[in-house]
């Protein structure tokens, strides 16, 4: 498996990632593992957002549920103007 060596990391950022690391119970190795394979799960998420959107609320609504009508949108105030 390829290894990845990351520099210039600031003491504060290192201190960060050793204390999520210990509250989960492993590695600063494997907790930099699982927080760059969650940041990247998501790379080009916007074409299967709504899928994942309507997966998981699929169970919370009712058929009596009805969505309010449509409005028409209002002016927005014109301030350079005289009320």
């Amino acid at each position: 498996m390829p290894s990845l060596t990351i520099r210039n990391v600031d003491n504060h950022t290192k201190q960060r990632l050793r204390i999520r690391a210990a509250r989960n119970g492993v590695s600063m190795e494997e907790e930099a593992r699982r927080i760059l394979k969650e940041a990247l799960a998501w790379s080009g998420a916007p074409a299967r957002l709504g899928r994942h959107l309507v997966d998981r609320f699929a169970g919370s609504c009712c058929d009596a549920f009805e969505l309010p009508g449509r409005h028409m949108p209002r002016n927005p105030q014109r301030w350079d103007e005289a009320a």
